[in-house]
């Protein structure tokens, strides 16, 4: 049986992390942090810096969905968010998974390529 390696759950993102992961840079991050303080309540450490939970990350998630796909203003979005947040979120989340999923499939064909040249070269 294969190992399976267990995806790790952090407990805080820096705001670094945060950007790295929605591909933003971190003033976006902080821009809309203040623009969503319902939604994203960032903890702070010794020297100041910004600590966001698992839930802010689903959050800005849903923010950067909505804002930079769906191409909503930011009032809009926290409308949206405000009245509907179970539904968004799990919107969200499926495209997130159905991402990971096709990330994984290019990779098993890229594999299959690469021994069908192998098995063709022998």
């Amino acid at each position: 049986m294969p190992y399976k390696e267990k995806q790790i759950e952090k407990l805080y993102y820096t705001i670094g992390e945060v950007s790295q992961e929605l591909d933003v840079n971190a003033s976006l991050v902080r821009f809309w942090a203040g623009k969503f303080p319902e939604f994203i309540k960032p903890a702070r450490n010794k020297k100041g810096n910004r600590l966001f939970t698992a839930r802010d990350m689903a959050n800005f998630k849903v923010i950067y969905y909505l804002v930079k796909e769906c191409g909503m203003t930011l009032e809009g979005a926290h409308k949206r968010m405000k009245d509907n947040i179970s539904g968004v979120d799990k919107r969200v989340e499926v495209i997130s998974k159905l991402t990971g999923i096709k990330e994984k499939l290019l990779n098993v064909s890229s594999l299959l390529v690469a021994s069908e040249q192998k098995e063709v070269q022998s």
